[in-house]
């Protein structure tokens, strides 16, 4: 449940858990300015850098991201990417952020954009992404203390806001200000509202020096200063991110044009290299493939790093792909065959993820009342291929399909890329292979990753539509149905897929084909009825791809050496994973915030297998 926040007649919000006010009437955005920007030197000290971070402790009503933003914004010396963390126990409703927007008109647009991502905020890390990706929301739910224990960046500039130290003093306590100096470099800018000398002692205790200044009325006044610890911290000074020059992507399927699309979007001039004549030749050619949350009872790691690339994937979909045509952002039905208990209720912060299907969600489904299932708001088709279509498009990445990349070996420059016959294709002070089940032995055979065939059933309807009578939306649980997808000739239906490991072989199979239409007939006996002549006259046709998973079946992204990476082995959920792991695999390399916190970015990290 959201947050309440009761509002004054002369709209001051007020925080009912903490008996005080989120800030005075009609003065968000002159608070920001005056105590947060100006307090750190904003917009003046992120002129020319590549990329700007800030680390806030209290979103609250988000006033201070939205003036940050808008500073960005109106900025012509603004960095090319803004990271902005921050922290939230008590996440306020959508319409609360409207409502405290609605003072400054400026900052309503921005406002509207931050409510339509403002939902599924379970307890963690969300990012949230403005500016075709260029400013960056990363969002941690949840206690302040054990959040900060789970990033690893350093930050350039401060907010500390949240109510007052003597109303919310876990805020404010010794072990979080240690655990904020913990992520900061040397000069790092802190600002806050607050002249409490409590707070100003601990800050110069943790190695800031601060110095009070004037407030803004009704505050006398407020507290600004920079990390500069006396004593020796060799971990502050760590080394600027690389320059964007030269980088090569090798595999031209969802990976790898994920990965040129983020490293293009900071500065590289990407090259993408791919063995086959088009790109999403592999297992991206997919006609179009199911995106639904994978949700367990615990909430386990695979559960919450689903989530976290569905919301980016979602994110980029819709800014990039035609709905209707490119995907079905519609939800979908899974049915929870295997148990015949009720599905377990997940909690209400993963409500506008997943709840309990409704008696006409099953109706509309072909399925009885008495049937268990989950219906997924957060899941939709997609063809992978209109997505790296679109990735491949973007601005400083190009393309040169039918070249084999044989070898990489590392040059005093980087990285060089030999052909079949020796020939030097590319040399690159960054290169990120993607290239599936081929990894492995351009990067050294470090890793192992297994094939894994898959066989989807589909066919065109004869009427140009799925019939009345059929669900609208994808159904899924012992494989899957999309019932009515937009295909060139018409529109079909698919059904899938097969799931055979160590088999590299793509050629069709009518045992295959045999093998969709009975986990159809578990799915959803009406519609294997219904699609029975289909199979029976050969009308049916079938889809072969071959994906690459490793033995815990989680994907690849990091760092196999410096200027050497891998985005692979996404298996059945590339539409999932592809822009997480490009994400995580870039963050990593600009020492920017990870979408994720570390312990689930580590979980995917190449390390997790090399060094066993």
């Amino acid at each position: 449940m959201a947050e309440a926040v009761d509002w004054g007649a002369d709209g001051t919000p007020r925080s009912p858990r903490f008996d005080d006010v989120y800030r005075p009437a009609d003065t968000g955005l002159a608070q920001a300015c005056h105590v947060f920007l100006g307090g750190c030197d904003l917009p003046r000290a992120w002129a020319g850098a590549a990329h700007w971070r800030i680390l806030e402790t209290g979103f609250g009503l988000g006033q201070n991201f939205l003036a940050t933003w808008h500073a960005w914004q109106q900025d012509e010396a603004r960095p090319r990417l803004l990271h902005y963390v921050s922290l939230e126990a008590w996440p306020v409703a959508a319409s609360d952020l409207l409502c405290a927007a609605s003072v400054d008109p400026q900052l309503v647009p921005l406002a509207q954009a931050l409510a339509r991502q403002w939902e599924g905020l379970t307890p963690g890390l969300h990012r949230l992404v403005f500016e075709g990706g260029r400013v960056a929301l990363t969002l941690g739910i949840g206690d302040a203390g054990d959040l900060l224990r789970g990033l690893d960046f350093r930050a350039d500039s401060v907010f500390l806001d949240g109510f007052d130290p003597a109303r919310n003093p876990e805020l404010w306590s010794l072990p979080v200000l240690k655990a904020v100096a913990r992520l900061c470099r040397r000069g790092t800018h802190v600002a806050t509202w607050t002249a409490a000398g409590q707070v100003r002692r601990d800050l110069a205790t943790c190695g800031f020096v601060v110095e009070r200044q004037p407030g803004l009325p009704p505050k006398r006044h407020r507290t600004a200063g920079r990390f500069d610890p006396s004593w020796p911290r060799p971990d502050v000074d760590e080394p600027p991110p690389p320059t964007p020059g030269m980088a090569v992507v090798v595999g031209a399927g969802l990976a790898g044009s994920a990965v040129a699309a983020s490293l293009a979007r900071r500065g590289w001039q990407v090259q993408v290299f791919d063995a086959a004549d088009a790109p999403a030749s592999g297992a991206s050619a997919l006609p179009a493939g199911l995106m639904a949350p994978y949700q367990s009872p615990d909430d386990n790691p695979l559960s919450r790093i689903a989530r976290a690339g569905i919301r980016l994937t979602w994110l980029e979909a819709q800014r990039l792909l035609r709905p209707g045509e490119d995907w079905g952002p519609d939800g979908a039905l899974e049915c929870r065959l295997e148990d015949a208990r009720p599905p377990p209720a997940l909690g209400e912060g993963l409500l506008p993820w997943t709840r309990v299907a409704t008696p006409a969600q099953l109706a509309a489904a072909g399925l009885a009342s008495t049937d268990h299932a989950w219906w997924h708001e957060r899941a939709a088709w997609v063809k992978p291929s209109a997505l790296v279509r679109a990735w491949l498009a973007a601005p400083g990445v190009s393309v040169r399909c039918g070249v084999r990349v044989s070898h990489i070996e590392p040059v005093p420059t980087g990285w060089q890329l030999l052909g079949e016959t020796g020939d030097t294709l590319a040399t690159a002070a960054v290169v990120v292979v993607c290239a599936a089940h081929g990894t492995a032995a351009l990067t050294g055979d470090a890793i192992r990753t297994h094939p894994v065939r898959g066989q989807v059933s589909w066919g065109l309807h004869a009427d140009g539509a799925s019939p009345a009578n059929w669900p609208a939306t994808p159904v899924h649980g012992h494989g899957h149905m999309l019932p009515d997808v937009p295909v060139a000739g018409g529109r079909a239906w698919l059904v899938g897929a097969t799931y055979s490991r160590d088999d590299a072989d793509a050629t069709p199979r009518e045992a295959d084909q045999t093998a969709n239409q009975a986990r159809l007939a578990v799915l959803s006996p009406a519609l294997a009825q219904a699609l029975a002549p289909a199979f029976a006259s050969g009308a049916a046709q079938a889809w072969t791809g071959i994906r690459c998973v490793t033995r815990d079946r989680r994907p690849l992204a990091g760092w196999m050496a410096p200027g050497l990476g891998v985005s692979t082995a996404l298996g059945s959920r590339g539409l999932t994973f592809a822009v997480l792991a490009a994400e995580l695999l870039v963050a990593r390399l600009h020492a920017e915030p990870l979408p994720v916190e570390t312990p689930l970015a580590d979980a995917l990290d190449p390390g997790r297998l090399t060094s066993r």
